[in-house]
């Protein structure tokens, strides 16, 4: 099980295949399994796949204050360092596409090419303030009531009719959140890379969501906005958590991109 050490934090992560290095981070309350556990096939049969656990979430443990942007882009890099021979292609999502974006504008010698899926540039704006604010607020108060939000704010409308009442009914009774997770939630509400975003300077794909309500795609524009030469791609009728599941459409846009 591969750890990488960096300050007070011993960093988890999955790595398979061989080839070029491609770099898979996950959101807020994810880990490399659940969120990118199903794109993997699509992957690892010519890349070096790695699946770096930040702060908060796998086996990665650390000193357990506040977290910041630059920590979390920091474990990314050391793993990156550590696995991939050469500059690497990073992927991000939610959360983790602030952290990979942080990582692309502070180490542009790790980077080849950059995925920003369904991020955002900055937590300022009322919406924003009011959004992660409010998810703070349901974890600490109620689990349940937490977990029914971020399902409904989480997947489109046909995603949430497609669980069922069953379904929904199990996903509400699993192990979930981890305690952990209010950190990373902090976080989101604390984002600004607004002044990072200049400096990127490896190509990079913004993909934004067009369903998402839990990061809406004005983030997604935001980023593109403040990143040079950086490229727009709006799939319709996706949720925020819709693809984890069903990848093939989010992971197509992805290769074709990566393939250039």
């Amino acid at each position: 099980m591969p750890f990488v050490s960096l300050r007070d934090a011993e960093i988890h992560y999955e790595v398979e295949g061989s080839g070029p290095g491609l770099v898979l981070v996950h959101g807020t309350g994810g880990n490399a399994e659940s969120v990118y556990g199903a794109s993997l096939p699509h992957f690892n049969g010519d890349r070096t796949v790695i699946r770096p656990n930040f702060s908060g979430s796998g086996q990665t443990t650390d000193g357990g204050g506040t977290l910041t942007v630059e920590q979390v882009a920091d474990q990314i890099a050391a793993v990156t360092r550590k696995e991939s021979d050469g500059p690497a292609d990073l992927v991000g999502f939610s959360l983790g596409a602030v952290a990979v974006a942080a990582v692309a504008a502070r180490y542009p010698e790790l980077v080849r090419r950059l995925v920003l899926v369904a991020g955002w540039a900055h937590s300022t704006g009322p919406r924003d303030h009011l959004y992660f604010h409010t998810w703070r607020g349901l974890f600490d108060a109620d689990r349940e009531l937490f977990k029914r939000f971020t399902t409904l704010t989480g997947f489109s409308a046909h995603a949430v009719d497609g669980f069922g009442h069953e379904g929904l009914a199990a996903s509400f009774a699993a192990e979930w959140p981890p305690a952990s997770m209010a950190r990373q939630i902090d976080l989101c509400a604390a984002v600004d890379i607004r002044d990072l975003l200049p400096k990127i300077q490896a190509p990079t794909l913004v993909l934004a969501l067009g369903e998402d309500t839990m990061v809406p795609p004005d983030g997604s524009r935001q980023l593109q906005a403040g990143i040079p030469g950086s490229r727009l791609v709006q799939l319709d009728g996706v949720g925020h958590l819709d693809w984890l599941g069903r990848p093939d459409q989010v992971v197509g846009v992805v290769k074709e991109f990566l393939a250039d």
